[in-house]
């Protein structure tokens, strides 16, 4: 009997050479996972510094991976995209790929605390997953992702879609 897969939301950022970056990502997560399941990308301003935009999307892959194996590979992704870890936590990026949810798990794994709070929290991850998780419900919670969004106060973060083409298509 096989494992069934496990939902994976991700978040990807960035606000260095942004088109470059994101598409690199989008690229090599479908190398390593698969198909992918991407939200549109979204235009925000930086949050906890001042700094260039950033463009920001959600990816669900599908995978039977453990929290553990997938750290390494987003680690590698983003340094492969000259991502500098040795700056303060909130600073330009050229890549941040963050673990969202890990199927319906709440609570710390592997050094991971799911859901991220951020998923909630900042509008730039909340409307990619009501975009293209509706009537999931967040885990932990008894809301799905498109009534978080419309109880979420719009006005607390600047938000807008961009147009962006990853395989000859519009996402």
């Amino acid at each position: 009997m096989t494992q069934p897969l496990i939902p994976v939301a991700l978040s990807l950022g960035s606000n260095i050479d942004r088109y470059r970056h994101l598409t690199n990502a989008f690229n090599a997560l479908a190398e390593e996972f698969g198909d992918l399941l991407c939200s549109p990308v979204y235009e925000s301003e930086a949050v906890g510094f001042d700094g260039s935009n950033f463009l920001n999307s959600v990816v669900v892959v599908h995978t039977m991976r453990s929290l553990a194996e997938i750290g390494p590979i987003l680690k590698r992704i983003e340094d492969d995209n000259g991502r500098n870890r040795t700056g303060p936590k909130f600073s330009a990026r050229t890549l941040d790929i963050d673990v969202l949810t890990y199927g319906r798990l709440v609570g710390e794994y592997d050094d991971v605390l799911l859901p991220r709070e951020e998923t909630a929290r900042n509008a730039f991850v909340l409307k990619p997953m009501a975009d293209i998780l509706p009537d999931t419900l967040m885990p932990g919670s008894n809301l799905t992702y498109s009534e978080l969004w419309a109880n979420y106060p719009k006005a607390k973060q600047k938000l807008w879609r961009v147009p962006f083409k990853w395989n000859g298509k519009e996402i």
